[in-house]
């Protein structure tokens, strides 16, 4: 949260006010300039893309409208002459819950920034070249990739070489040309597997993510590492291939729940397979989280519309989309005004979330002087 999200957020005498044939509560552009310390004038200036404004103080404006969700009045801009951004978005995704997320926070700040939004769908992952060639030959300028595309980097040198800013979302390593939002997959994934070893859980099986995502090996190595230092079970056959699909999860789940000793806790990459085995653990006549504890990853929207709720690794997908916009709009009206503004890298906090789908593991009752898990 930067300083003027905190003063937002924090000082009472900074909230909106309203005002005469406004409603309550919403912003204004005098609440932006308020925040900012500068003008009404000036923010005027910055929202209809003045190229004579200082980016110092184009950056104070911008980073009060996202405190504020300041949404500007569309048709005095139009009037005004303000030159639209258009942001190419390339997704190719299996998640439908991700993407869902994804759009929410990328609709919010181009309301706000005056973004079009230009979106091409690689359903099949393998012609992102075409798809991104058609956005940079449309005028697009800036593209924003999320996972597996920001992990591509032939695609990262083929905007490159188009001199055409970029944001990526979630990317592993991410490439030092363009802006960057992530959390730590790997600190996530050993605190959840951490979690479900102190409910007392020694055999945990895993459900890798797609290997076509660096996300899927950090988070792979999270859960060894949490199974190396808390001395719990580490055998192969708990780790199951995934690919981020809840039809990939029923597989898994089949796979690992029909092991001759099964685990008591089944951690899965993305709340799409923590679901598909929580499906399968109820046809299998299954309690959750009595017989099997079920954690994910994401928290998506399915995270919470399933039964029983998951508990997973809250990974706040809206908000880092909304920061690759910010990014964005920031270096291509630098570029606008001539002047150089270096692409923006930050990881973001991740929140472990306790829902209804974990417990400590079932103890069958004693048999033959030693008690032994369900």
């Amino acid at each position: 949260m930067t300083k003027l999200q905190a003063k937002a957020h924090g000082a009472p005498a900074d909230a909106p006010t309203a005002r005469k044939g406004e409603k309550p509560g919403v912003p204004t552009m005098s609440d932006v300039a308020k925040l900012a310390g500068v003008s009404p004038m000036t923010v005027s200036r910055v929202m209809n893309g003045d190229p004579n404004v200082r980016p110092a103080t184009r950056r104070k404006v911008d980073e009060a409208v996202a405190a504020l969700n300041y949404v500007p009045n569309q048709a005095a801009r139009r009037l005004a002459g303000a030159r639209a951004i258009r942001i190419g978005f390339l997704y190719s995704n299996p998640s439908a819950g991700y993407l869902s997320e994804f759009l929410v926070g990328l609709l919010n700040q181009a309301s706000i920034h005056n973004v079009q939004l230009v979106v091409e769908n690689c359903e099949d992952g393998h012609t992102w070249e075409a798809h991104s060639r058609r956005l940079i030959d449309n005028g697009v300028d800036g593209i924003i990739l999320p996972p597996p595309l920001c992990d591509t980097p032939e695609l990262i040198e083929l905007i490159a070489q188009a001199d055409m800013p970029a944001a990526v979302v979630a990317c592993g390593q991410p490439d030092l040309r363009v802006g960057a939002v992530s959390i730590d997959d790997y600190q996530a994934a050993y605190d959840m597997t951490s979690h479900l070893i102190s409910l007392g859980h020694h055999r945990i099986g895993f459900v890798i993510g797609h290997p076509n995502q660096t996300a899927s090996a950090r988070r792979l190595e999270g859960y060894k590492a949490a199974i190396a230092d808390r001395g719990a079970d580490a055998s192969p056959e708990l780790v199951v291939q995934g690919m981020f699909t809840y039809r990939s999860g029923l597989d898994a789940a089949e796979i690992l729940l029909g092991l001759e000793q099964r685990p008591t806790a089944i951690f899965a990459s993305n709340d799409d397979m923590a679901a598909a085995s929580v499906a399968i653990a109820h046809r299998l006549g299954l309690d959750v989280p009595g017989d099997l504890t079920v954690a994910g990853f994401d928290d998506t929207a399915l995270a919470t519309t399933i039964w029983p709720e998951l508990t997973t690794v809250r990974q706040p997908i809206a908000q880092m989309a909304e920061t690759a916009v910010q990014f964005l709009v920031r270096q291509i009206r630098a570029q606008r005004d001539g002047a150089a503004e270096q692409p923006e890298h930050i990881v973001m906090d991740f929140s472990l979330i306790r829902r209804q789908s974990d417990a400590a593991p079932r103890r069958r009752p004693k048999l033959a002087g030693k008690t032994v898990e369900a």
